[in-house]
């Protein structure tokens, strides 16, 4: 069986490719789990780097909805509430923590791209995190600060998506890197990660940090706890 993350160990830098490539890299719990496992492995290996990619015809789709008919509003609850957990755990990362987006993301993917340092895609990528539809809070805050309140309070009251150059212009990408530059721009960032001891960049990047991690969970335990999580889920996804 395919492992759903694919982890590469180049000494300080690590990264992790998405490896559902039949399933646009859904985020589905063995996803989430393999990542959270990964990301604790490279902390504790004193990685200086962490690279996040996909494999296939996009970054990330974001929550993985294929099975919602076997699941209970309490367990679409815990998986939401462990991708927020992975946000979390690289948002606060000692770590450069570096993302290349390609293709159609949604979503938790979306998300999981926003939380990175830095940021780079190609430019036929787009980004749309349709959440709110059905009633999610889920990374907005990180969104806003991102890309500004009023650009987020536009992008996220339409569910509207982004292309390449708009994400360019509000700041939610840092450049555009097509795939046969990405090697280029790890080398170039693993020179600047270096540039500082570790205790120095864990202590630039916790003074960077919104310190809104308690506030973001509940709103998101808030949100996603609402009676009818499923059905809104379900509703959502015969209209697409």
């Amino acid at each position: 069986m395919t492992a759903p993350i694919e982890i590469v160990r180049d000494a300080d830098c690590w990264t992790f490719m998405l490896n559902r490539p039949d399933k646009m890299n859904a985020l589905n719990p063995g996803a989430v789990e393999a990542l959270l496992a990964g990301i604790d492995e490279a902390h504790q290996a004193g990685a200086r780097m962490l690279v996040f990619t996909g494999n296939g015809r996009n970054f990330s789709a974001g929550f993985d909805q294929g099975n919602l008919e076997q699941e209970s509003d309490a367990d679409l609850l815990l998986r939401l509430v462990r991708i927020e957990t992975l946000l979390q755990r690289v948002a606060s990362s000692p770590c450069m923590t570096v993302a290349f987006a390609h293709g159609r993301n949604f979503g938790a993917g979306v998300d999981l791209f926003v939380v990175c340092r830095r940021r780079f895609c190609t430019a036929g990528a787009t980004f749309r995190m349709p959440g709110l539809r059905f009633g999610l809070v889920l990374g907005t805050r990180r969104f806003g600060k991102c890309v500004g309140l009023a650009n987020a309070r536009d992008i996220l009251e339409q569910t509207r998506t982004l292309d390449a150059d708009e994400a360019l212009h509000i700041g939610l990408v840092s450049r555009l890197v097509e795939a046969d530059g990405i090697r280029s721009v790890v080398g170039d960032l693993r020179r600047v990660a270096g540039q500082l001891d570790r205790q120095t960049q864990r202590h630039l990047y916790d003074v960077l940090s919104t310190g809104e991690d308690a506030r973001d969970f509940a709103d998101l335990v808030l949100s996603a706890s609402r009676p009818g999580l499923k059905a809104r889920m379900q509703a959502f996804a015969n209209q697409r």
